[in-house]
């Protein structure tokens, strides 16, 4: 068994985005067979990470509390508790909290197969 300490990091503009986000990182590279990142995200109400593209890898998000506005290449729908978007290699997403509370998600980025 490991115990994992918790590894918190503050991000301003994500990605070209809104605001300070905070990336609570729950598992890295190493426990993840080289994967890049398994971690609790939280973007506070006005905040966003932009729109950026994936090369090499893949992303999913796994909402746990708030709403947010998606784009999905450009494409904007809104999700909210419950919602699991993935980002395929070679294509690109947004996220910003559209509600009054935080937004909080599980975020998983893979090595693409």
């Amino acid at each position: 068994m490991a115990l994992i300490p918790a590894n918190e990091i503050k991000a301003q503009n994500k990605a070209n985005g809104k605001g300070e986000i905070t990336i609570c990182h729950i598992l890295g590279s190493e426990q993840l067979g080289g994967n890049d990142m398994f971690a609790r995200v939280t973007i506070p109400a006005g905040c966003s990470i932009g729109y950026h593209e994936h090369h090499g890898n893949t992303e999913t998000y796994h909402i746990l509390q708030g709403e947010a506005l998606y784009s999905d290449n450009g494409k904007e729908m809104k999700i909210g508790v419950g919602t699991t978007t993935f980002c395929p290699d070679g294509e690109g997403h947004s996220i910003e909290n559209c509600g009054t509370e935080d937004l909080v998600f599980i975020a998983l980025i893979s090595k693409s197969l």
